[in-house]
């Protein structure tokens, strides 16, 4: 701050002295230091990377902000905030932040508002997650759960209907079954009901919605007759105070891990997260780029680090590929896609 105070004093001062010439001159002094004074002020302006969107994906992205902000060599400040994939989306697709956190793919009705708006982006998946089925602790009766049962809640048709635990499997107690999931602006909304109900925000609406997976957990661990979905790194990190589900699609129950969701036996609930940079904006381009790049290069460790499963390498160098060549554009065509590996569609041609 002082040598900057400096540099302006010194500015002023030349300007001062020159003042005293002729009109002529004067008017070229003012200009070149008007110049000076503008160049010197800009010198002291910290770059600045906003990202928005999924809260499943935060994690990640805050740790890699963090340890990113943490090197003195990196003059750049990355603000991170939550308003659920969709509600991220709207704002990334207005020009109103620079890289969006997402826990499904671009939609249909999203690429039209950014091709709209004029907003490229880059898709850069960054790893896998296993949407979890949680219970409170106190649930001494269920231990694993099949898609048709989990259909069987959370369709349209179930809204004030299926309020009741005997009623989705008739062994189960005749209690109150309090339901916990997603919000309609979060990504896991969307993919959960496409995976469960057939169609993408097909869901009933009786129940605790929320964007921010913190409230479902703390919402679920205080209720014995709690059933909730959200991603698994907030399960991992709350294992005290939550019961996971087996969720069985006909081919036997399997619990979330890691180890499940990379053998790909975790079906139809694993689904890899995304950010969606926009590397062209003409303020903040080398700076988004900077962070991105970083991004790609933590991935692998700092996603298994907050409890998501890393892609494979081969992925990520895709993904710098794509970042560093500039590949604008999708390759899920505006849906979650459950039927092809993440290898499989990396490779496919890119729309936009």
């Amino acid at each position: 701050m002082k040598t900057t105070a400096e540099k302006l004093a010194l500015t002023l001062g030349i300007f001062a002295v020159v003042s005293g010439c002729t009109a002529t001159s004067n008017n070229s002094a003012q200009t070149q230091d008007s110049a000076k004074v503008t160049e010197v002020a800009n010198s002291t302006k910290v770059a600045s990377v906003t990202v928005d969107g999924s809260s499943t994906v935060y994690p990640i992205t805050q740790a890699i902000a963090k340890e990113f902000q943490a090197n003195s060599k990196n003059n750049l400040q990355v603000q991170v905030n939550i308003s659920g994939t969709g509600g991220g989306f709207t704002k990334f697709c207005a020009g109103q932040t620079d890289i969006n956190n997402a826990s499904r793919p671009i939609t249909q009705a999203e690429m039209a508002d950014c091709n709209r708006n004029g907003i490229r982006y880059i898709e850069l998946p960054v790893a896998f997650d296993a949407l979890t089925i949680a219970v409170n602790p106190q649930n001494d009766w269920a231990k694993d759960i099949t898609v048709a049962e989990l259909k069987k809640i959370w369709e349209p048709g179930a809204e004030g209907k299926i309020t009741r635990w005997n009623q989705v499997r008739a062994s189960w107690p005749d209690r109150p079954l309090n339901l916990y999931g997603a919000g309609k602006q979060s990504g896991t909304f969307d993919y959960f009901t496409e995976a469960i109900t057939g169609k993408a925000k097909a869901s009933r609406n009786d129940y605790t919605a929320s964007e921010d997976d913190e409230v479902l957990v703390a919402g679920i661990s205080k209720d014995p007759n709690a059933l909730g979905y959200f991603g698994y790194a907030y399960y991992e990190e709350n294992q005290k105070s939550l019961k996971v589900l087996a969720v069985d699609n006909g081919k036997g129950a399997i619990t979330p891990s890691r180890e499940t969701v990379e053998k790909s036996k975790y079906q139809p609930l694993s689904r890899p997260l995304f950010i969606y940079v926009n590397p062209w904006s003409s303020q903040n381009k080398s700076a988004v780029y900077q962070f991105a790049d970083y991004y790609i290069k933590q991935a692998p460790k700092t996603a298994k680090a907050v409890g998501y499963v890393p892609l494979s390498s081969e992925a990520y160098q895709i993904n710098y590929v794509h970042l560093n060549q500039g590949k604008a554009g999708t390759v899920f065509a505006g849906k979650s896609q459950f039927d092809l590996t993440l290898g499989e569609l990396l490779r496919k041609q890119k729309q936009f």
